[in-house]
């Protein structure tokens, strides 16, 4: 082989060495997250997805669709999913996970979902079958044990609250335990709704009016985000209040009793990413946590002048002084 030909040849090699290597490295998988409010997946999804070996913007990419509250648009946005042809789609709320059905049955698809056969996304929790699994959180059952807690902390209360998000198509349960919960203690509860910022504080105006003893809040993407505009309200009207979530009493708030939504979602991304690795969300059973979180805040206890029985305390999973 002549000197010029075997230059060419080799430089033709380098180039195309290259290219050859880009082309045989591994796409970086795409996991679409939808939710109903807020900009972000909790930091439990990212926790599991650790475990199984997946980084945000290193292993994986997490690309997010909001709905903002409008439940009309869940639909839209897992379309979205669909079209960008994303490799898993994960939701945190069940019409989240009703709208990503609707849209593929072969798109895998993780949930956290609150009643998981009744909402019609499996058929069983052992056996899920087709493209869905995931977690399921109770939640709408335990706010039946909010009234007995608000009414263990505030005995002489014979009015409470319930307050909700009328554009949750999921509240009716909660309503109906709370309702039987209130009858057996022999409180008197009153249904107050708030989709909007403004509703929020017309409602507080209407418990000021009601003379509420003690305000039960409802489990919502929505409500949970005006974390700091319900605290607030709460304390400047004086109302004690229990909440569905822990973070609401490690804000100010004075009690909450929630599910461990951070050991949920963390099997909520533990799943996603052994779905990533290869196996079956078909062959991935529904998984239930039933950790239960009992927080008490007794620094606002006692500015609401709230004296919270020893016996309370002693079943608190944590107590913020």
């Amino acid at each position: 082989m002549r000197r010029r030909d075997l230059i060419t040849l080799l430089g033709g090699a380098a180039t195309a060495w290259p290219i050859a290597a880009r082309a045989q490295q591994k796409r970086v998988p795409v996991i679409g997250f939808l939710v109903t409010w807020g900009s972000s997946p909790p930091k439990g999804f990212y926790k599991g997805l650790s475990e199984t070996g997946y980084v945000e913007g290193k292993t994986v990419v997490i690309e997010v669709r909001s709905a903002a509250g409008r439940y009309d648009q869940l639909p839209a946005l897992a379309a979205e999913f669909v079209d960008r042809k994303v490799d898993l789609i994960a939701t945190g709320t069940d019409p989240a996970a009703l709208a990503a059905k609707g849209a593929t049955s072969t798109i895998p698809i993780v949930f956290l979902s609150w009643d998981p056969i009744t909402e019609g996304l499996v058929a069983s929790l052992a056996r899920p079958g087709g493209n869905l699994t995931g977690a399921s959180v109770i939640d709408a059952e335990l706010t039946g044990k909010r009234i007995e807690l608000l009414s263990e902390l505030v005995p002489e209360a014979r009015v409470f609250a319930l307050l909700v998000n009328p554009n949750n198509p999921d509240v009716a349960p909660e309503i109906r335990n709370a309702q039987d919960a209130a009858r057996a203690k022999g409180v008197e509860l009153h249904v107050v709704k708030a989709g909007t910022a403004d509703e929020i504080d017309a409602v507080f105006a209407t418990l000021v009016r009601l003379h509420a003893g003690g305000l039960i809040l409802g489990g919502d993407p929505f409500l949970n985000s005006r974390k700091e505009q319900l605290v607030a309200l709460a304390s400047h009207h004086a109302i004690p209040a229990i909440y569905d979530w822990s973070e609401f009493a490690s804000s100010g708030g004075l009690i909450s009793y929630a599910p461990s939504f951070d050991t949920a979602y963390r099997q909520v991304g533990m799943y996603a990413g052994r779905i990533l690795k290869g196996e079956k969300p078909a062959d991935l059973p529904v998984q239930q946590p039933t950790t239960v979180e009992l927080v008490i805040n007794l620094k606002t206890a006692k500015a609401l002048g709230l004296s919270v029985p020893q016996s309370l305390l002693a079943r608190a999973d944590e107590v913020i002084e």
